[in-house]
């Protein structure tokens, strides 16, 4: 073939010197020597043997990677990460979406804020019509996930039916740990939980935590709050919560229900308790943080101090000043029951902090100055 075109080449050459060619013949004629030249001298330098396979089909994909690999690299991927790379092909789209790699995500920035009641919740409201899918519950953030969800709808749709019936089996189930990842992150779930400080830290509500159902802004990294109605009170929205004011709920338990305490016997001076409380009986509870106190009969020796023999615990709320109604209470532990009145509110049941993390949060959030 070589020696072909060599031939060829030559006789257009000496051709050419005897008739009179018009000027694209004499620019082919030049290109055709620099050609020439040019690769008999590269084939010189560079002597190589022909492969007759392309070199686009012995490239390596990744899925020629050892299945373990495949999954550590996957595993260090972020979520948008996996979201892009289950638009790859439907084989990477059936790794990408498996619960085992969204579990780390889903704890790692949801697990303080998602309790047994938020994952219940998740459960019914995949039985309603708001769904990921729903339209009337598009939040229309222009960046984020909303965006990354399109782009994984893209890749399940397709106009061919044969492609659209095998994609069908691979595509994101609404049950998977991804959906539900994807719906808090979007905000399009509104998950239970409980809000320290609520209504902006209003000086009623000073050193409480109170239930909420909430909806992460992905743009401002904060969350929408909606307090059930009090009484006659309607809903109270608060936006802006920021992630350091939420918590799961440490009961799973509904807010109008009373706590039945099972460390009364173990209370006594100077330990740190939550107390549920609240204004009437219309109401539902809020925790309040307080310190068990010593009995007006003891003088505050512990070396004397016989507090936690007694049948009544004292406890206080030191946020409020000396005299304040609010200041101290005290509850029967043997006989313990919702105490209380229409004026100074219900006190419910009692939980004593072990947790130094519990206790440490109570106290980044004492208010700057003594409460009335």
């Amino acid at each position: 073939m070589l020696l072909y075109f060599i031939i060829s080449c030559l006789s257009f050459f000496f051709l050419s010197k005897s008739f009179s060619l018009p000027p694209w013949a004499s620019e082919t004629k030049t290109l055709l020597s620099f050609y020439f030249s040019k690769s008999l001298f590269t084939r010189t330098l560079h002597p190589t043997t022909p492969d007759p396979a392309s070199p686009v089909d012995h490239q390596m994909s990744v899925l020629d990677l050892p299945d373990l690999a495949l999954d550590r690299i996957l595993e260090l991927l972020p979520p948008s990460g996996l979201s892009s790379m289950a638009r790859v092909c439907s084989s990477l789209r059936e790794r990408c979406v498996s619960d085992h790699l969204w579990e780390k995500h889903l704890i790692t920035k949801w697990g303080k804020v998602l309790g047994p009641a938020a994952h219940r919740e998740w459960k019914c409201y995949l039985s309603s019509s708001y769904h990921l899918d729903s339209p009337s519950h598009q939040t229309g953030h222009p960046l984020g996930f909303d965006k990354i969800i399109s782009l994984i709808r893209s890749v399940f749709r397709n106009d061919d039916d044969n492609k659209r019936k095998r994609y069908a089996a691979s595509s994101l189930p609404l049950d998977s740990t991804m959906s539900f990842y994807l719906s808090l992150e979007t905000g399009r779930f509104w998950f239970p939980a409980q809000v320290y400080n609520r209504e902006n830290g209003h000086v009623g509500f000073m050193l409480s935590c109170y239930d909420a159902d909430l909806s992460y802004d992905t743009l401002t990294d904060t969350f929408k709050a909606r307090y059930p109605p009090h009484g006659r009170r309607a809903v109270a929205v608060e936006k802006g919560v920021t992630w350091e004011r939420l918590r799961a709920a440490p009961i799973d338990a509904s807010p109008h229900h009373l706590h039945v305490s099972d460390s009364l016997n173990e209370l006594k001076p100077g330990d740190h308790i939550e107390i549920q409380w609240r204004r009437n009986k219309e109401f539902p509870y809020g925790w309040w943080y307080g310190i068990v106190g010593h009995l007006e009969s003891c003088d505050g020796n512990l070396n004397h101090c016989h507090c936690h023999l007694n049948e009544m615990v004292v406890l206080e709320f030191n946020q409020y000043t000396v005299g304040s109604r609010w200041r101290r209470t005290m509850i029967n532990k043997r006989d313990h029951r919702e105490e209380g009145n229409e004026e100074e509110g219900f006190y419910g049941g009692i939980r004593k902090l072990s947790c130094k993390e519990e206790i440490a949060m109570w106290t980044r959030l004492w208010p700057s100055s003594i409460l009335e």
